[in-house]
Parts: C-alpha cells; sequence; structure tokens
C-alpha cells in the first residue's frame, strides 16, 4: 500500500514553530526509506502518520513553552542501559518504589502541553485518552501484551521522548527501513538530548525530583552525547546473554510489525535486529571506557539481579553512595512480591524463527561475552 505520508503534510502547521532544523535530516531519511522500504497496511500508514505528526506537535509546543524562559538545568539523571529485553523494565521497575526518583509517564510524554496539576481533572482526561489509544493498539498488535506492557500511568523509555527529534529506535520497531536503521546507527544525538533536556526541565516546572530515572536500550550507543548534555550523570547497566536478548528482541520486533504491515519476512528481521545491536554494543564497550569513570557506572549481572534482585540494589546504592531506605527497601520487596503473583503468558521464540541460531550470536558478540563471562 502506498505511504499515507509525505514531508509536506508532515510538516503542515508547524513550519516556523519547531526550533532548530536538526529533525529535517531524520525526516527525510525516514519518510524516504518507509516509503520504498516498509511496506505498510492501512493500519500501519494511520499509525506511523499519527506517531510523526504527534511528535513533532508536542516538538512544537515544547518549543513554544521554553521561548524567553531561563530554566535551570534538570535534576541529574540515572540511565538504566542494556541490550533490550535484558532486565531493563524490572530494573527500572524496582527503582522506581524509589520516591526521590522521578521518571516521565507515558501520558506525560505523548500529550504534555499545557502542562497540568497532578491529580486535576485534566490530567484524568488525558490519561484516559492515552489508555483509550494503547487499548486500540492491542487490537492491531494483540501479543504486545505479552511482550510489553504499557499503561498511560508507567514510567516510559526515552526512546518515545526522543521521537521528537525524529531519532528513535521505535521508528525501526515499526517497519522494515532498513536506510533508516543505518542512519540510525552512526547519526549525530546531540540535538536529541538537546529536545531530551528540554523535556525535562519543562516538566520540572511543575515538580523536580531529587533525581531523574530515564531508560532506553538504545542508550548504551549514546555515552558521549548524554555526559555532553548531563555531564553529571550515572549509568546503571545490566547485562544479558545476548542470545536471549536477540531472539527476544527480534519476535517483539515481528510482532509489532506484523500489525502494521502484510510483508514480514522473520529472516530478514533476525538479521537487522542482530546488526543493530552488534553495532551498539561494540560502540558501548569503546565508549564506556573512553568516556566513563568507575564511579559513574554501576554493572549488573542479569543472573546474579533474577537470583537475588534486592542484594543487587543495595550494591548498586553503595557504589554511587545512594542511601536506600528501610521503607524504600520494603516496597521494592512488595513490587518482587506482587510481580510474582502476577500470571502472564509466556512469550514464546526461538532463534530458528528469524533464520539464527546460538552460535551466530555469540559469535557476533563475542567481545562482550567475553567480558562477561556468557
Amino acid at each position: 500500500m502506498k505511504l499515507l505520508l509525505s514531508k509536506k503534510s508532515i510538516l503542515k502547521g508547524l513550519e516556523g514553530r519547531l526550533g532548530e532544523d536538526d529533525y529535517l535530516e531524520p525526516l527525510d531519511c525516514l519518510v524516504e526509506s518507509f516509503k520504498t522500504e516498509a511496506k505498510f497496511n492501512l493500519a500501519g500508514n494511520l499509525a506511523v502518520r499519527h506517531q510523526v505528526v504527534n511528535r513533532l506537535r508536542v516538538r512544537s509546543q515544547l518549543n513554544d513553552f521554553i521561548q524567553n524562559k531561563d530554566l535551570p538545568d534538570p535534576a541529574d539523571p540515572i540511565f538504566v542501559i542494556g541490550l533490550p529485553r535484558s532486565g531493563t523494565t524490572f530494573l527500572f521497575d524496582l527503582l522506581s518504589c524509589d520516591q526521590k526518583y522521578r521518571s516521565p509517564l507515558f501520558w506525560e510524554i505523548t500529550r504534555p502541553f499545557p502542562l497540568v496539576s497532578e491529580g486535576s481533572r485534566e490530567e484524568a482526561k488525558r490519561i484516559k485518552r492515552t489508555n483509550r489509544e494503547l487499548s486500540l493498539a492491542r487490537i492491531f498488535i494483540p501479543q504486545l501484551v505479552n511482550m510489553h506492557h504499557i499503561h498511560a500511568e508507567m514510567p516510559e523509555e526515552c526512546s518515545l521522548i526522543n521521537t521528537m527529534n525524529i531519532r528513535s529506535f521505535i521508528f525501526m520497531c515499526m517497519a522494515n527501513s532498513p536506510a533508516y536503521e543505518d542512519y540510525l546507527k552512526t547519526c549525530d544525538f546531540t540535538m536529541t538530548f538537546l529536545w531530551h533536556k528540554r523535556f525535562l526541565q519543562a516538566l520540572e516546572t511543575q515538580r523536580r525530583p531529587e533525581n531523574w530515572l530515564l531508560k532506553d536500550p538504545s542508550h548504551i550507543s549514546h555515552i558521549p552525547e548524554i555526559l555532553a548534555t548531563y555531564p553529571n550523570a550515572k549509568f546503571i547497566h545490566i547485562h544479558r546473554n545476548p542470545v536471549k536478548s536477540i531472539g527476544s528482541l527480534s519476535s517483539l520486533t515481528s510482532n509489532v510489525r506484523s500489525g502494521l504491515s502484510n510483508h514480514i519476512n522473520p529472516k530478514e528481521v533476525g538479521e537487522r535486529v542482530l546488526e543493530f545491536w552488534q553495532y551498539s554494543i561494540n560502540k558501548n564497550l569503546k565508549d564506556r571506557s573512553k568516556y566513563l569513570q568507575p564511579n559513574q557506572i554501576k554493572d549488573i549481572d542479569y543472573r546474579d539481579f533474577i537470583k537475588n534482585p534486592i542484594k543487587e540494589i543495595q550494591s548498586t546504592y553503595k557504589h554511587f553512595n545512594f542511601e536506600l531506605t528501610e521503607n524504600t527497601s520494603q516496597g521494592m520487596q512488595d513490587f518482587i512480591n506482587n510481580q510474582s503473583r502476577e500470571k502472564h503468558k509466556a512469550h514464546k521464540y526461538s532463534l530458528e524463527d528469524f533464520g539464527l541460531n546460538e552460535s551466530k550470536v555469540q559469535d557476533a558478540f563475542s567481545d562482550y561475552n567475553r567480558i562477561h563471562n556468557f
């Protein structure tokens, strides 16, 4: 089906309201890649149009908001990083039990402006509308609830914030887009994090936390740009055998795309997922040794984390000299207990479904595996 998306239609009414022109290059690349490679169905056309137009509209609102304001730097951020499907969400959710931290909620990212007071009627309206949209998404992608549960009031990843800059791996998850994926691997994310910072500054006019708690798998390849924007940032990097991560992410990507396109090639999905994250993790290995000091990053082994999450959290707090109160620790334990009682359908997949095997994945991440004994 012909792509119902053009640069002209996207930018209609937004000209002159989007600040710097850093969005133009990735937008050109995205539209061309989707037009020639994606093969969207009607649902995919509507979804991608809504995503791009909505995110640039939010950018224009943010640009309006920051004009003539001398906003202070946001609170220092803590970034949870790691390969996708490597336990980052569970770790992120546990850390969110600490009331000192704040994370942007899904509805805050999709419908932030004009800013509203916590607990207000307008906030409730936005939450309700956002959940209606998420329910619609689950109709087209029914397996999503078993693989990545999303609710309007849940903390959301920075990948959704970064769509304002049209540089986000969310777009490559929506459809086959090799040209755009190749662009994402090597493009500069400096301006992406400038808009990321501006977004946090805007939210802070309502409530400033002691620290921002943030997460996005793609952050592993953007350490230099993050530190250029947030020099006091700290990182918690969780490590899991890439065989598990790549297989699970290939399955997630394939399921998301199947709701938006009638042309899914599982083997192509597997190859592109493996190539993209191999590049990302190898870049991370170089960047962290060059840019990070030991007191800026804490490594967690997924195997240890699953065995004893609280012990790993305690070790992390000690590493950064953070205070872990008894109430916070108990809140984390309660979260773990509740999670163990919830029933979820198993997310079933195999590497072979995507033209991969364990040996190929292990070879692709040989340096990483050697360091972490996978």
